[in-house]
């Protein structure tokens, strides 16, 4: 069966990440066309693949059976009422990854009547290692959902949801997650620094211990509660330092700080949609 043809609007960091992706995959490059509108960037991706590259959006949509939106979300409205034309003659799947753009905005800049898939992927995706929220309109078919998956997964690991709010949540747990991740290291390697180690040194431990610690989660069929209890003796150095975390109400805090995000999360998607 051929592969079918697909275009990404924008070629920014995450677009190339997912070509990247697709094509170690065995996605045949010549069913791949960017357009983005830098001539580095174009000069960029075609010196790593044999893609093609153009600056016109609607040269690169032309006949694709894949449409991927990745432009920023402040320019999204006015790229895809420009492809509107070809999205109603052509009729592809369309998936964004502009974060916070709700569905039914992105079908009625396209025109109207047009399979959407919304993803929120998060940056680790940069990696390989990815995390994607999906949510697939009503005139989404099942072969559909099929081809939009394969070309996320091409980046990590992808989940669906039922409603699209609920990718407000996703947002909130991996969209932001990588930062929270971000903030234990650093105040890991500050004070580990603190109690005598050097810069380097800290900064060693904190990651090489956040990459075991997750290694540890992913191949474990426990979850993290008893992984934590395993490594945390009773009388031992682990469960005191767990008790002052415990006593600062860090699971509060937390809990706190998601849904802040998720609450800013639809917020902004108000604020784009009435653009």
């Amino acid at each position: 069966m051929n592969q079918p043809h697909i275009a990404f609007i924008g070629g920014g960091n995450m677009a190339a990440s997912l070509i990247g992706g697709l094509i170690a995959d065995a996605w045949p490059p010549e069913c791949i066309h960017v357009a983005e509108p830098d001539a580095a960037r174009r000069e960029a991706l075609t010196a790593r693949w044999p893609v093609h590259v153009t600056a016109d959006n609607a040269a690169a949509a032309q006949h694709a059976q894949l449409l991927v939106l990745a432009v920023k979300p402040q320019v999204l409205r006015e790229a895809a009422v420009a492809l509107a034309p070809a999205v109603q003659r052509d009729h592809p799947l369309v998936i964004s990854i502009a974060a916070g753009v709700r569905e039914g905005d992105i079908a009625r800049w396209l025109g109207g009547d047009v399979a959407v898939v919304r993803t929120m992927p998060n940056t680790p995706a940069l990696v390989q290692s990815g995390a994607t929220g999906m949510y697939a309109n009503a005139l989404v078919s099942a072969e559909q959902r099929d081809q939009a998956e394969t070309v996320l997964r091409a980046v990590g690991l992808t989940l669906w949801v039922d409603t699209e709010d609920l990718l407000d949540a996703v947002t909130a747990v991996s969209g932001s997650g990588p930062a929270y991740f971000f903030l234990v290291m650093e105040a890991l390697e500050q004070a580990g620094t603190e109690l005598g180690l050097s810069p380097e040194q800290a900064r060693l431990l904190s990651l090489q211990t956040a990459l075991g610690a997750a290694r540890m989660a992913i191949e474990s069929d426990d979850g993290p509660a008893l992984l934590r209890q395993r490594v945390t003796s009773p009388g031992g150095t682990t469960e005191r330092a767990i008790a002052v975390l415990e006593d600062g109400k860090l699971r509060e805090l937390f809990t706190a700080a998601l849904r802040a995000a998720r609450d800013r999360s639809a917020e902004l998607a108000q604020v784009l949609g009435e653009q």
